[in-house]
């Protein structure tokens, strides 16, 4: 895919407020991250507001991360809203086959057709039916594993479906594309994965959504890359990985992606 830095400029040029509905472990990771790639993050998941932000805001992502029965109504009720809005919005299945708690709340949210659903292999094999060997939130299967499940599961959303790894796999159920931007460093860091979900949710505001979200894989990774060169250990890495989001170009983007065609 040509021009991925495009996505990016326009993301920025735009800096869209995205209400995240997050885990405890991920919020602040997550804000930092967001505003370091030029998005307004807010972490709202009250039910008594949640339905009413999500009113207004042009963007969505919803992590499953830490569940509780009132963040499942309020995820409820902001997918709903979302949806009748026509607002793409991004849902995060951590461990979706890990409980039963899980696989019941997993399942209501993808009836309510995110516009990507973004998880690791092990997730996405369990949101598909298939029966995947996660261990928690961490894959037990490799991304080339989940590819059927991935355009199935697309099939049953009608959106695009990231099966995210050390090489990405994105398919709208049609078409498909390989990512191979980031460094083994990245999964160290606690909380990178559900930051990714944030950035997805900034780049599909108002671009199409599969595109855009190829686009967010690679500069994701190619800042994860940039962050490795300076890195001495996990510490350091976060601390470069902010630098590199806040400093890749557009340019800088569109000449480091490594992304495929499938």
């Amino acid at each position: 895919m040509e021009n991925c830095g495009n996505y990016l400029a326009t993301m920025r040029r735009t800096g869209p407020l995205v209400q995240n509905i997050t885990n405890y472990v991920a919020m602040n990771v997550m804000a930092n991250v967001m505003l370091a790639a030029g998005a307004s993050p807010a972490m709202v998941h009250a039910r008594e507001e949640v339905g009413e932000f999500a009113g207004f805001t042009p963007g969505l992502t919803i992590n499953i991360g830490t569940l509780s029965g009132p963040w499942v109504e309020a995820m409820l009720v902001a997918a709903m809203v979302a949806q009748e809005r026509g607002v793409p919005w991004v849902l995060d299945p951590v461990a979706a086959g890990a409980t039963g708690f899980r696989r019941e709340t997993a399942a209501k949210l993808v009836a309510l057709k995110p516009a990507v659903v973004r998880g690791n292999a092990s997730e996405i094999m369990a949101l598909a039916g298939d029966a995947g060997r996660g261990k928690g939130v961490d894959a037990a299967d490799g991304v080339e594993a989940a590819e059927d499940a991935a355009r199935r599961l697309a099939g049953i959303t009608g959106g695009v479906v990231a099966v995210t790894g050390p090489v990405d796999y994105i398919t709208d159920g049609k078409r498909a594309w390989r990512v191979a931007n980031g460094d083994a460093m990245m999964p160290l860091i606690t909380a990178l994965g559900c930051s990714l979900t944030g950035i997805v949710g900034a780049f599909v505001v108002g671009q199409p959504v599969a595109e855009a979200t190829v686009a967010a894989l690679a500069y994701y990774g190619l800042a994860g890359e940039v962050a490795a060169r300076l890195a001495k250990g996990p510490g350091s890495f976060q601390v470069a990985f902010l630098d590199a989001l806040y400093a890749l170009t557009p340019e800088d983007v569109t000449a480091g992606a490594r992304v495929t065609v499938v």
